[in-house]
């Protein structure tokens, strides 16, 4: 603990906020901008992991993989290219620069502006009530945590004597990979794998289980397929028993690959990934001190986002919950309500949608067929395919599908979306989800033509299919025929 006696400021703000990344700083915006008196304090960079390595700077590097890989595929509309040159050191400064344009949003400089005073330096909790940080004791009403998460690193016998990347690391090559092995087939393994592959490399993905295991077994179908076609080694099934360093690069032998799942095999690289998911970050907060309940999976909250400390808050990565920055925005919503006006906010019942960034992209809201039928084998699942879409066509992108599962009298469940934008298509489901729509709602509105959401229409439409062109509807119109 940090002696408390060279503090040189004493702050009784409304509201601290510990940690700059999204959720904080949505936290701690909103807040000031309705009047509180608002603590900020960070330790690293603001924006957080978000902004520096996670989700702008991946989908900036799979932007400019898809520009290259549509420039290949530019014969399809009858014109012809020689293969992209590809300048990877300008790829890292497109990715940089795309950081550098949103961060002024994210910076002390505009938290400032609003009113917030911006703490770079790391707290610690002395008791219930009391963070330390930057040579200031802060005894705020209420505290919010918002530390975010990293990357988790498994315990891979040698993984410790290899030099590796995670998602913090990789975004800092400014020089395209030979040969990228990438211990991780969720999200981040399978965007980086395709994306690194586009722009160049050589791409093996090693996976426990089956890549994307959380999605719909037929939409991951078509982004394997996509995988393998552009030439990522996609292993599934297999164990990685130990990594070592080969002087020019790592090496990852694995069993359970090929007819002998007992034989090992060796898969040399020349650089390595590790993305195999996150954990919470807390470290150095003294928790205890506070008399923060907490495991390895999270700070432990209750359903308005409050520890076991009832002063202090907890949301976004660093609590047991799914980790999405659209998550975290949400608990910014409900922490305001229950720290600044004490309205009992609680988390609700709202699907969370999530998409992999892929190409084609997966989206996801509510439940797969898979869970759905879990618990009950009988409920309907609609499909379109994309194939079937007019615009769809014309831009020669129909690989994928959408899959709505409906419940009892049309009770929309859960809808699976894999195709071309397909993360800009899953809304209205979001919406209806939340709303409790009947497949109807969906059926029934005017689509513009042609774009692609029109999939969504259609295969609300093939719900009715079997009772409006059945049997029972088809003696009911030739009997009105025969009215005079």
């Amino acid at each position: 603990m940090r002696e408390i006696a060279v503090m040189t400021e004493l702050l009784k703000p409304d509201l601290c906020v510990i940690g700059g990344g999204s959720g904080g700083l949505s936290v701690a915006a909103g807040a000031a901008q309705m009047g509180a008196d608002v603590v900020l304090v960070e330790r690293g960079a603001m924006g957080g992991d978000c902004l520096n390595v996670g989700c702008i700077p991946s989908k900036a590097l799979i932007a400019a993989a898809h520009s290259v890989q549509k420039a290949r595929q530019i014969s399809r509309f009858g014109a012809c290219v020689n293969e992209p040159r590809i300048y990877f050191d300008r790829v890292h400064g497109h990715v940089h620069d795309t950081i550098a344009a949103i961060a002024p949003h994210d910076s002390v400089a505009r938290f400032e502006s609003l009113g917030v005073r911006v703490i770079c330096a790391e707290g610690e909790f002395t008791d219930p009530r009391q963070l330390v940080a930057g040579g200031m004791r802060v005894q705020a009403r209420r505290f919010v945590i918002a530390t975010g998460s990293t990357a988790f690193v498994p315990p891979i016998p040698r993984l410790n004597q290899v030099s590796y990347l995670t998602n913090e690391s990789i975004f800092g090559l400014t020089d395209c990979p030979e040969h990228l092995i990438i211990i991780g087939g969720g999200p981040i393994g399978v965007e980086l794998a395709q994306a690194f592959r586009r722009l160049g490399a050589r791409v093996t993905v090693i996976e426990m289980a089956t890549i994307l295991g959380r999605d719909d077994n037929e939409a991951v179908e078509v982004v394997r397929t996509q995988l393998r076609a552009e030439g990522v080694d996609v292993c599934e099934g297999v164990e990685v028993i130990r990594v070592a360093d080969r002087g020019n690069g790592p090496e990852v032998t694995v069993t359970g690959s090929g007819d002998d799942p007992k034989k090992a095999k060796t898969i040399p690289g020349s650089h390595l990934l590790v993305a195999v998911g996150r954990r919470p970050v807390f470290e150095g907060l003294a928790l205890d001190a506070a008399h923060i309940e907490y495991a390895n999976q999270g700070i432990v909250v209750d359903r308005r986002l409050r520890t076991s400390n009832k002063r202090i808050f907890a949301i976004g990565d660093v609590i047991d919950s799914e980790r999405f920055t659209h998550l975290a925005h949400y608990h910014a919503d409900i922490v305001i309500k229950n720290a600044l006006f004490r309205w009992p906010a609680r988390i609700g019942t709202q699907a969370v949608p999530r998409v992999t960034y892929a190409d084609p992209e997966i989206a996801q809201v509510g439940l797969t067929e898979a869970e759905a039928r879990k618990d009950n084998p009988s409920l309907r699942a609609q499909t379109h395919s994309f194939a079937d879409n007019d615009r769809a066509r014309a831009e020669r992108e129909t690989a994928g599908f959408i899959k709505v599962i409906t419940g009892r009298r049309g009770k929309i469940l859960g809808a699976t979306i894999v195709g071309a934008g397909a993360g800009e298509l899953i809304l209205p489901w979001v919406l209806a989800i939340n709303q409790g729509l009947k497949i109807g709602a969906l059926a029934g509105v005017i689509v513009p033509y042609p774009t692609r959401s029109e999939v969504s229409k259609h295969v609300a439409g093939h719900y009715f299919t079997p009772t409006l062109f059945g049997p029972r509807m088809q003696r009911l119109v030739r009997w009105l025929s025969r009215l005079p």
